[in-house]
């Protein structure tokens, strides 16, 4: 069976096949012995966006992965997640790693200084704000009339009817563990009362400039398949 490792744009954690482009973490909230998941769902405020190969080092996802001399055995190390791709992790409160996606996170860190006018902005300050935001640490969505939709940057998320969507190019895209479907106009009937669930800072950071790795082999066309290509 499947781990309960693999998030959604809302946050929550599921159970399914599908891993995606992207690992990441929240802390150590699994139990090695079972590889089942505690009932919190994070352990720190930092939570972050990983690469799924990096040095050559090999992980068991959910298991030991630290070394010790206890009598344990080893503690569990932080647990595995994983992400469709950026920007559903970006939607579910993540943000770029900076041991293994130092400049990718450099870059978003400064493009967060540069939209809220923060001179020397640090990665603490970015979870702070992201961890009263996000859906899944008990941040609130914020309503959106759907002519508003136009003004978001491409790789915001939002929902409607409890369904997520990317919006790129003028259009929204239906989210899904195995990729987008083809994209709706915002003036669909879907759309009629979207929420925004990427965090605000985020949106904030994607307004001034980050661009986050998709899910699509091309991610300047509007061409979308119904699935993603590792």
């Amino acid at each position: 069976m499947p781990l309960q490792n693999r998030v959604d744009p809302f946050g929550a954690i599921h159970a399914v096949p599908e891993r995606g482009l992207f690992m990441g973490n929240r802390g150590i909230i699994h139990d090695a012995e079972t590889r089942t998941l505690l009932r919190k769902r994070w352990a720190l405020q930092a939570w972050i966006i990983c690469v799924c190969e990096f040095r050559n080092v090999r992980r068991e996802p959910m298991g030991r992965n630290r070394q010790s001399d206890d009598q344990l055995g080893g503690k569990a190390g932080w647990t595995e997640l994983f992400f469709l791709d950026e920007v559903t992790a970006l939607a579910a409160g993540h943000r770029p790693c900076f041991f293994c996606r130092r400049e990718r996170a450099r870059d978003f860190v400064q493009r967060f200084g540069d939209a809220f006018g923060i001179a020397e902005p640090r990665a603490p300050q970015l979870d702070k704000r992201l961890h009263k935001e996000r859906l899944a640490s008990g941040g609130q969505a914020p309503r959106l009339k759907p002519e508003a939709l136009a003004d978001l940057p491409d790789g915001t998320m939002i929902s409607s009817g409890n369904r997520a969507y990317a919006l790129f190019d003028g259009a929204a895209l239906p989210w899904s563990f195995g990729g987008y479907q083809p994209p709706i106009n915002f003036d669909a009937p879907a759309l009629t009362d979207p929420l925004m669930i990427t965090p605000p800072t985020s949106v904030a950071v994607l307004r001034a400039g980050y661009r986050p790795v998709w899910a699509v082999s091309d991610a300047s066309s509007t061409r979308w398949s119904g699935s993603h290509r590792p």
